[in-house]
């Protein structure tokens, strides 16, 4: 018997005053609580054989629409319905501090690493990483991601004591400023390790599968979760990467992921989700991706995007260097804000906000 699952893609997305007046008028709905709105859906439905099936619903005959299916098949989709629209809850950091969801929020990298793709070695002292995130927080980044081992494609593995003679530094000499510290490791002892520095949230490019006891750590904690996906590991991961479908392949993935947390205690409230842009992809897959960002609001947590500087960039582009794709990495965080996306990772800090504050501003009117 051939199995069916169904997906929920906004379309038709609008902002400032249109969006409010088409939510008034029923017309749209709220997409992650708003203040964006969408007025369409794609639904996509695909069986076990791969076969895909796509219908596109105004969200005012919606409602209608879904219920010519099965009872079951229609409480589904009211369900996604409503995680696609929710506002999500405000994210409780370990010491008592929130992070809600009025705006978009900027996290700026910190790699201190010899061998990062875009600024390995820039950061490795402890004076100039100190610098670097300090002048992040003052060009108005929200949360500092600290990172001690390279994920890039074909890098190479650190032990775990070098990695946290990286990280915990940095970590230590951040207690007296005012920064959210995020994390951006995938191996147990350094989680809880840099928790009990101080850490606020930990960022796993491999959505806690990479060290088995990772879980065991964060089920310790209050931290906020980002689960990123990944096909592969860094060594291996742009070694012809292959999908059936990769927005609808990484979307279950990432459903996997939360699943798999909320059944072993860590609460849906504190997850993020990642898409993972270049972890295992093409050109044409990352490019799939930010087309279809929207869809994974119907997970009903708040999504990330790091795209900066990355190199599907450069091969849109003109082959440039990773210094060199500043443009590419704004506009990706346009796509990422057009979409809803709450949180973008990225390099060029000030940048990022100034355009931020130009999408904010003229998001109003």
């Amino acid at each position: 018997m051939t199995s069916r699952k169904f997906y929920l893609q906004p379309l038709g997305i609008l902002r400032g005053s249109v969006s409010s007046e088409a939510v008034d008028q029923g017309r749209a709905l709220p997409l992650a609580g708003g203040p964006l709105a969408f007025t369409m859906v794609m639904l996509v439905e695909r069986t076990d054989t791969g076969k895909l099936r796509r219908s596109f619903v105004s969200v005012a005959e919606f409602d209608d629409f879904v219920a010519g299916y099965s009872p079951d098949v229609a409480e589904n989709l009211v369900h996604q319905k409503q995680k696609l629209t929710s506002v999500r809850p405000a994210l409780r950091l370990p010491g008592g501090r929130i992070l809600d969801w009025q705006r978009p929020l900027v996290q700026g990298i910190l790699n201190v690493t010899p061998d990062s793709f875009s600024d390995g070695g820039r950061h490795n002292r402890l004076d100039d990483a100190l610098a670097h995130a300090q002048q992040m927080l003052e060009q108005g980044a929200d949360i500092i991601d600290i990172g001690g081992e390279s994920t890039r494609p074909g890098a190479e593995t650190v032990s775990i004591e070098e990695e946290l003679e990286r990280v915990l530094p940095v970590i230590d000499g951040l207690k007296g400023t005012q920064a959210i510290v995020s994390l951006d490791t995938r191996n147990a002892p350094v989680m809880r390790a840099g928790l009990a520095a101080g850490v606020h949230i930990i960022n796993d490019v491999s959505a806690l599968s990479h060290d088995p006891d990772s879980l065991e750590v964060m089920q310790e904690s209050e931290a906020p979760i980002i689960l990123m996906h990944a096909q592969g590991t860094p060594q291996t991961m742009q070694q012809d990467p292959v999908y059936d479908d990769v927005l609808l392949d990484v979307f279950d993935y990432l459903e996997q992921r939360l699943d798999f947390c909320e059944q072993n205690g860590i609460a849906r409230e504190r997850l993020i989700v990642d898409p993972g842009i270049g972890f295992g992809k093409t050109v044409e897959h990352n490019a799939e991706l930010l087309q279809g960002l929207a869809l994974f609001h119907s997970l009903g947590v708040p999504v990330l995007l790091g795209a900066s500087r990355k190199r599907f960039i450069a091969a849109m582009s003109r082959d440039e260097a990773a210094m060199g794709r500043l443009g590419g990495s704004l506009g990706a965080a346009q796509l990422a804000w057009d979409n809803a996306v709450q949180v973008v990772r990225v390099h060029d800090v000030p940048e990022t906000v100034q355009l931020l504050d130009v999408w904010l501003y003229t998001s109003k009117m």
